[in-house]
């Protein structure tokens, strides 16, 4: 890998909140379902790389995701996902590697879907029987063969109900019998099974166990111990707060619990009904089982969510189960007494869940999974990012581990500090994310390392001043300044080795949000044992206690983990910058840091304006500079901050260049109402001698203009080439520096393109080199943004950051050879 002339230094993206979303393979993998993409991570490998890679063929939200079960001596290891587009993808990779490739698509159900089930069959050639639960109300049966798929049977649900969850299993030992459960929009849990060895396998609903009091979310089934003619166990999670286990025997004796145990009714301990020792008797392939109600599970507060058998090496059965509630259990039998305890209990209790959603997870864990060994667990919380946790034998306690987070909508902005030392991202998921490397592992490896910002609206673009404030804009009328507080740094500092020089005994210690607003406030750190004061819910500026920043929190050797990074990793609100009627399209800061420009959307001239922002007392420098007519989509100042240009959606391009005489600041240099013929999406200048710009716009083209001074000394643009895409350009960016005399254009199209474009000073000659399949993206690439400064004695010192309308932030290296360099 470190000879390839380019590389994948970073992916990030979060998790859709669905339970059937991931699954976590033999081999280590973890998948789960981003967007419309599926994302591979290896949880326990070291260094924590994150996300390996990211598998596109879905056209809409991925909600459902499996792994086939494998055995020792297969080749192959194989993947099936479903989603919103109705469609079922298979994939296929090499025995224990990442290399996954789609093998096919089936479109046979008509609805989104939901779950999915997989059961390796008893055979001598690699088989196995697929369950598929969808929102057109039908569970579909499939066999998978020699990477074929084929539909065995199509089930209606009756009484009507749209399948949230599905278990297969083998009923008995010697392989005769299979049964299915299914449950989902309804309190009820069907029981179908099939004759396994028949010609044609075909499943009847056998029972339908009641008891639960609102929609299933998930099903589970496992053997209670490894001894031929073990009873069957399921696990049902409902919404109804509690986990109920069923008990499958086979034979006609009831087993002996069930036969035994005394009438319900003397022995109620739910108010309103009680449980039902009912017996529903099934008869598959010529045997008689039995399905008897064998324990009820108290403990969580909200909606479970999921629930999860693991067999432990040592026999044990423990089931892990997550809820909205924020809390993860992992309950085991009492072996003298056979009731369900709670014995672990992770994620928040207490009070420390916070009186605000926008920090904190509130909202819940929305699935669970256990590690092949049994060792660790994994659970998505709901701002799209995972937790993980590792069981240490010799403290027998669970420790947190580092997991992977990512925005879980469109990336909409990205800014690379100035000295490059981080990268920051904005998304419509109201968030503002700060990404750089860990020193501390070998090889250095990419984090999310703060959230400076989490917003009450979508955030739109973002900018930084120097290497330690930003201003962002969203969809409000105004812009926010922020400042990196004391916290922050000296995280960043010992985790990154960033800002050694930075004058850290100005700024605040921290920040948090107040209950009612969207102003991050600056605040003080506590003791450990200092005593967090009472909430008064009357004040509007009273502190969510649940984000108070204890010195504790951020003094740590490891990339933060999601409870510090959606709570003590803000940054304080340092200003607020005003003027616009609209919401804010696009902004740049000057390059000297003193200028910050803006534009809103607009409709008319009067709103179409650019407003410039001095930041020394941060007053608007009026009037503001006019050219367009509709909403300007970026604007560019040029290195040396001489010229500043924007684009819009007017089609044309206005460049103003600096006037200190004015009180503008900058006067209206060059206009070109027609410099595309449709809307310009994107622009970016040349680090060339002479100006020199790009502009990319929805008529498929990147057009270059060259700089030429007249006789009166004026300079004026003229188009000097174009470069033809094929599909609208949504993003171009030019790296900062020259590679063997030649510019380098990256360009963005908004069907995921990505190519480099090769052009002389001049911008007379360009050289296309081709997308690199596996670079590009499966919906428009929003912005393309080179880092400021290449990374002395790296073997592919130039890096781009890709942030993409699927949800992922993207940064990619290319060597100097690859870029045409000597």
């Amino acid at each position: 890998m470190a000879s390839s002339p380019v590389s994948v230094e970073y992916l990030s993206t979060g998790a859709n909140r669905q339970t059937a979303v991931a699954d976590w393979s033999s081999s280590g993998i973890l998948a789960f379902g981003s967007d419309i993409n599926v994302a591979l991570w290896r949880p326990a490998a070291t260094p924590t790389k994150g996300i390996t890679a990211i598998l596109s063929s879905h056209k809409e939200l991925v909600k459902a995701v499996a792994f086939l079960p494998d055995a020792d001596g297969d080749d192959s290891a194989y993947l099936i996902t479903g989603s919103d587009d109705k469609t079922l993808i298979t994939w296929k990779a090499s025995s224990k590697s990442e290399d996954f490739i789609p093998l096919q698509t089936y479109s046979e159900h008509t609805g989104a879907i939901n779950c999915i089930s997989v059961l390796r069959v008893k055979a001598e050639s690699p088989q196995w029987i697929i369950a598929t639960g969808s929102a057109d109300a039908s569970i579909k049966i499939w066999r998978f063969e020699n990477d074929q798929l084929s539909l065995l049977q199509s089930i209606k649900t009756v009484p009507k109900y749209f399948p949230l969850c599905l278990s297969l299993s083998y009923l008995d030992e010697s392989g005769d019998a299979i049964v299915l459960s299914s449950a989902g929009t309804r309190d009820i849990i069907q029981i179908l099974t099939a004759e396994a060895k028949a010609d044609q396998i075909k499943f009847e609903v056998q029972a339908t166990l009641s008891g639960h009091e609102g929609w299933i979310r998930s099903l589970s089934f496992t053997k209670e111990t490894d001894s031929p003619g073990s009873d069957l166990l399921l696990a049902s999670a409902s919404q109804d707060k509690y986990i109920r286990i069923w008990r499958i025997h086979q034979g006609k004796e009831l087993p002996a619990l069930a036969a035994s145990g005394s009438d319900p009714e003397s022995d109620a301990y739910l108010p309103g009904k009680s449980p039902s020792n009912k017996a529903h008797r099934l008869k598959s392939a010529g045997k008689d089982f039995s399905v008897t109600f064998e324990a009820l599970l108290l403990g969580h507060e909200d909606w479970i969510y999921s629930a999860r058998w693991c067999k432990q090496a040592d026999g044990k059965l423990q089931l892990l189960s997550t809820s909205a509630d924020n809390s993860l259990a992992i309950w085991e039998a009492d072996p003298s007494s056979g009731i369900w305890v709670s014995m672990v209990r992770l994620g928040e209790i207490s009070r420390e869940k916070g009186a605000t959603t926008a920090t904190g997870s509130t909202g819940g864990f929305w699935t669970g999974l256990w590690s092949p060994d049994g060792q660790s667990v994994a659970t998505l919380g709901r701002t799209g990012s995972w937790r993980r946790w590792e069981y240490v034998a010799s403290e027998d306690s669970w420790r947190p581990c580092v997991a992977v987070t990512g925005h879980t909508r469109a990336v909409t902005g990205i800014s690379w500090a100035k000295n490059g030392d981080f990268l920051l991202s904005t998304s419509s998921d109201q968030t503002t994310r700060l990404h750089t490397r860990w020193k501390g592992s070998d090889p250095e490896t990419w984090h999310e390392m703060s959230r400076p910002q989490i917003h009450g609206y979508d955030l739109n673009c973002i900018d930084s001043l120097g290497d330690s404030q930003f201003v962002s804009g969203a969809d409000e009328k105004l812009m926010r300044v922020f400042s990196e507080p004391k916290a922050v740094a000296s995280m960043l500092n010992r985790l990154a080795g960033i800002g050694n020089d930075k004058n850290v005994r100005n700024m605040p210690d921290a920040a948090n949000m107040p209950v009612l607003g969207l102003s991050n406030k600056a605040i003080d750190t506590m003791d450990d044992d200092q005593e967090i004061a009472p909430i008064d819910d009357r004040d509007r500026d009273a502190m969510d206690p649940a984000s108070v920043v204890k010195k504790s929190h951020l003094e740590i050797d490891h990339p933060p983990y999601e409870e510090t990074l959606s709570r003590h990793t803000l940054w304080p609100e340092t200003e607020k910058l005003y003027g616009h009627g609209y919401e804010i399209s696009c902004l740049a800061t000057s390059n000297d840091g003193k200028l910050v420009a803006s534009a809103c959307k607009a409709s008319s001239t009067n709103h179409a304006v650019i407003r410039l922002f001095e930041t020394e007392r941060w007053t608007e420098l009026r009037p503001p500079l006019t050219a367009h007519s509709l909403t300007a989509t970026r604007l560019r100042f040029s290195a040396d901050d001489n010229y500043l240009l924007s684009v819009g959606r007017d089609r044309q391009w206005a460049v103003f260049e600096r006037a200190p005489e004015e009180d503008a600041a900058y006067k209206l240099l060059q206009s070109n109402p027609k410099g595309h013929t449709r809307m310009i999406l994107d622009a970016a200048w040349a680090p060339s001698e002479a100006p020199l710009f790009a502009t990319a716009g929805r008529d498929k083209q990147v057009r270059i203009w060259a700089s030429k001074t007249g006789e009166d000394g004026k300079v004026q643009f003229a188009q000097t080439a174009s470069i033809a895409c094929g599909t609208p350009v949504t993003s171009v960016d030019f790296l900062p520096q020259l590679v063997n005399g030649r510019l380098i254009l990256a360009v963005g199209t908004e069907l995921g393109k990505l190519i480099l474009c090769l052009i002389k000073e001049d911008g007379s000659e360009v050289i296309e080199k081709p997308a690199c399949a596996s670079f590009c993206l499966p919906k428009a690439v929003l912005q393309l943004s080179w880092r400021p400064v290449s990374r002395e004695g790296a073997g592919r010192p130039f890096e781009v950051a890709v942030a993409g309308e699927d949800s992922s932030l993207r940064v990619y290296a290319f060597s100097q050879e690859y870029l045409g360099g000597s």
